[in-house]
Order: C-alpha cells, then structure tokens, then sequence
C-alpha cells in the first residue's frame, strides 16, 4: 500500500501537503456506563502537515487538535470532557500527534509510527493507515487508532467511561 514503489499510482509525490482542517475530520468511539452504551463524537483539527519523503518509509506527519472541540452531541458530556477532570482544556488547549516514520504491517497495511501529547504526557501511538486517495494537488489519508486514556493520566470516571478510544482519521491535504 503505502510503502509500494514511486510508480505505485496512490503514493503521493515527495512534498509538503498542509492538512485542510475544514476537509478533515477526527471521529472516535468509546463507551459509556460500564461499557454499555456506545460515545461517538468528533475532534476538531486546528492545523498539520504531511510531508511525503523519499523513501516513503521517512515520511512525516503533523496534527495538532483543539482539545476544547471534543463533540459528542451532548453539550453537558463535552463540557466535563473539556474540564480538568477529563482533558483540562483551560491548561492543555491542544493534542498533538507527531509522526515519525512508516512501517509495513504482518498485514501488509502501512503503519505510521509516531507520538501523541495528551495532558502534557506524550506516548508512543501507532497509527494504521487504511487508505492514501490521490486527486491532483490533493491527498487524502485515512487511518486507525486505538488510544488508552489512562497512559496521558486521564483516569477519571473509571469503569464508567471507557478507558480506550477508537480514532478514525481522514485527513486531507493540499501540495504546498
């Protein structure tokens, strides 16, 4: 997938590509009371870049999203999520993650490996790369994550909220 050769039609030109915020979106799942109701929601992106290297293997990638956007559609919920007790939105106004290298899966799929800033406690974070589209001067990437709230000291609530958190990406990005 990703780590095919250059004359592979889905990997992207070597280059910088900032992320169009308003075309991408961070979605997540977890659960709720005990683990019996499904939370899905959205994160907003502020701003990031890609940078396509060759080899593709030393690629890069920049997110950073706004901790205050949490969005589960329940006002109430999303305001405790934004509080010190969850991500302490006032103190720590974004995530981070910082992508350093791309790896092929035993399942052949690429991985991004890289790092997520959660809280001000940084962690490794993998993240499985589900599809790269192409369409002139803009790229699209979509890819998986599973995030463990209690490894950035997020451990309000346990038992009652879900401790992981499943993140869907579909990044889009514009050639610089």
């Amino acid at each position: 997938m990703v780590l095919a050769n250059r004359q592979d039609q889905n990997v992207p030109e070597s280059g910088t590509y900032e992320i169009d915020a308003a075309a991408s979106t961070v979605r997540f799942r977890t659960r709720t009371v005990f683990g019996l109701f499904p939370v899905r929601g959205t994160f907003g992106i502020s701003r990031g870049r890609i940078t396509v290297a060759d080899p593709v293997e030393e690629s890069s990638v920049d997110v950073t999203v706004r901790t205050d956007s949490f969005d589960s559609g329940l006002q109430r919920r999303d305001r405790h999520i934004a509080s010190a007790d969850y991500l302490d939105a006032a103190k720590h106004p974004e995530i981070e993650f910082r992508g350093r290298g791309v790896t092929e899966s035993a399942t052949d799929t690429a991985v991004l490996q890289g790092e997520l800033t959660v809280r001000g406690v940084t962690r490794p974070l993998a993240v499985s790369v589900g599809s790269v589209v192409l369409n002139g001067r803009r790229v699209t990437v979509e890819g998986t994550a599973i995030v463990d709230r209690y490894a950035f000291g997020v451990t309000t609530a346990k038992g009652m909220t879900g401790r992981r958190m499943k993140i869907r990406l579909a990044v889009e990005a514009v050639a610089g």
